[in-house]
């Protein structure tokens, strides 16, 4: 049976008021978009449907549109493609039991902080998850870059992998599109970062990529082909996603994260957190979703 914060196996004299151990996962997608706020629980927003700007055949211009128009002939007239999108705020919102006010006062782990601490994490992991799933369009490649890998990153003697063409195809697909991929932000699970540095060192001999002297604030643990690698457990199985940070996902925040205390006076206290926001993807060009990392 798994312990609680209220059994009494938990104290003793010499337990640090504030328990240590924790095996923390950073929780780092939102540092990678757009972060606004929003008065109104709709948001109208208007998402960007095309790169460069083209012309269109226009009647009398028998050129090229745009390049080597004729003297005093008419310019085609060319704008870029926008549409209207709505989306709705989305509540995230969880809260502890009620811790007794017995335990606040003689347990030696500091319930309430560990409490408060964890369930903050449970939202940010959720917000997280949303950011995965709006950025990479809930894992489908309508209307967004995508490519597949030219073999999938664990597939056994790693016969015909070869990660630098995939990530080199994602990266052609953002610039083919207007957007700069260099400085990109490379997303993938703890897994598929496995297989990346176990083929660049074990099956191709290069040395360890050179670790990100900020992983922790940052999240990124390694650069490559100029993409920042950034690892997440929230990026589903089979996938990996390079997208132009501060440019793709916007976050628009309706609630900043919030937490109180609710006391019940003489039984005890309980916490309840709560955020109120939704990602959108403004720059559906500016992401390239990898697909088959895995058999």
């Amino acid at each position: 049976m798994a312990d609680t914060s209220g059994m009494n196996d938990i104290r003793g004299i010499d337990i640090d008021k504030v328990a240590k151990g924790y095996a923390d996962q950073e929780i780092i997608m939102k540092r990678f978009c757009t972060q606004t706020s929003t008065s109104a629980r709709e948001i109208r927003w208007y998402q960007k449907t095309s790169g460069f700007i083209v012309g269109t055949t226009t009647t009398g211009i028998t050129t090229s549109p745009l390049t080597n128009v004729a003297e005093l002939a008419l310019p085609d007239v060319s704008e870029q493609s926008w549409t209207r999108q709505t989306s709705y705020v989305r509540k995230y919102f969880v809260e502890s039991p009620v811790i007794s006010q017995e335990d606040i006062a003689d347990s030696d782990i500091d319930v309430l902080l560990g409490n408060l601490r964890d369930l903050v994490r449970a939202v940010e992991h959720q917000v997280d998850l949303r950011i995965w799933n709006v950025a990479s369009n809930n894992q489908s490649g309508s209307g967004i870059n995508t490519n597949a890998t030219s073999a999938a990153w664990d597939t056994a003697s790693f016969t015909g992998v070869d990660i630098i063409e995939d990530l080199m195809e994602a990266k052609m697909n953002l610039r083919v599109d207007g957007y700069n991929p260099e400085g990109a932000v490379l997303l993938v699970n703890s897994y598929d970062h496995k297989q990346i540095l176990t083929w660049l060192i074990s099956s191709k001999g290069a040395s360890i990529p050179q670790f990100a002297s900020q992983k922790i604030e940052t999240g990124v643990v390694m650069e490559l082909l100029g993409l920042q690698v950034v690892v997440d457990e929230n990026v589903t199985a089979d996938y990996a996603l390079v997208m132009i940070p501060q440019r793709a996902v916007t976050w628009k925040t309706f609630t900043p994260i919030t937490s109180v205390k609710i006391e019940d006076l003489g039984i005890g206290t309980k916490i309840r957190v709560w955020e109120e926001g939704e990602a959108i993807l403004t720059d559906p060009n500016a992401v390239n979703l990898i697909t088959n990392t895995r058999t």
